[in-house]
């Protein structure tokens, strides 16, 4: 398998701003690489909520996470501020596949990037469901 490169910033069209927390810090004196699944998890699920494809509590229909994977190339450290970089790689008719890039501060290319599938689903029967075409819209304006 060869080893992916880094990504740019500037690859993905949406960023977030996450600061780090003391508690992301481990042992060795850097954010524990567990961490960074939640940076992944924040920049989609901000962006899901923040343009209206997901009401927690309230939506119908909902993502579950199947797949997902990073690769590291730097360490990041508390303090600093995370931005985390967000597109679409794959839109199928219940799924889509997210790649996120993570920056630190200053720096254009990634500390370590990956990607995490949501396959769609009816909220109360789990079953998958097709992506609606208003949702549609809004993942095809994260693609590259």
């Amino acid at each position: 398998m060869t080893r992916p490169t880094p990504t740019q910033k500037s690859d993905y069209p949406h960023h977030l701003t996450i600061p780090t927390r003391w508690s992301d810090n481990d042992v060795y004196g850097h954010v524990n690489n567990a961490v960074y699944y939640f940076y992944f998890d924040t920049v989609v699920n901000r962006w899901l909520i923040e343009n209206g494809h997901l009401e927690i509590g309230k939506s119908e229909t909902i993502g579950l996470v199947v797949e997902t994977s990073c690769s590291y190339f730097a360490s990041i450290e508390f303090p600093n501020d995370v931005i985390a970089g967000l597109r679409v790689s794959k839109i199928g008719t219940s799924s889509v596949t997210y790649e996120i890039g993570l920056f630190t501060e200053g720096s254009d290319s990634a500390t370590a990037q990956g990607h995490f599938t949501h396959v769609y689903v009816t909220e109360t029967t789990r079953k998958p469901t097709p992506i609606s075409d208003h949702f549609r819209e809004g993942l095809n304006r994260l693609c590259p």
